[in-house]
């Protein structure tokens, strides 16, 4: 069974820091892409931060330079490492990974086919 659990959200203050862990089983995810994803209310879902198997990032312009992803393939664990928080970082944080028969999504500037994805994790920021 395919599992994605992210964890490591919470509520902190404008410019703080936050570490988002996403472990997964089930499924080979070394050899695709991953990513993250955030929704906030009212609004689309976004990508934020892509990673391939061989470690090459892509990042949304919003997050560039603040946030950082991160992929251990052998504890099947991608990070996103978010830094200098924004409120306009506010949003439930999603993972997701790459299928090739899963829906198209836009993720910094790549089209990528994903076709699972976590329960999500929250994330406030607080001015």
């Amino acid at each position: 069974q395919v599992q994605l659990v992210e964890s490591g959200g919470g509520s902190v203050q404008s410019g703080g820091s936050l570490r988002l862990s996403c472990a997964a089983s089930g499924y080979t995810y070394s050899r695709y892409w991953m990513a993250w994803f955030r929704q906030a209310p009212g609004k689309e879902r976004e990508g934020v931060a892509a990673i391939d198997s061989d470690g090459s990032t892509s990042y949304a312009d919003s997050v560039k330079g603040r946030f950082t992803i991160s992929r251990d393939n052998a504890k099947n664990t991608m990070y996103l490492q978010m830094d200098n928080l924004k409120p306009e970082d506010t949003a439930m944080y999603y993972c997701a990974v790459e299928h090739p028969w899963g829906q198209w999504y836009r993720v910094a500037g790549l089209s990528v086919r994903f076709g699972y994805w976590g329960q999500g994790t929250q994330v406030t920021v607080s001015s």
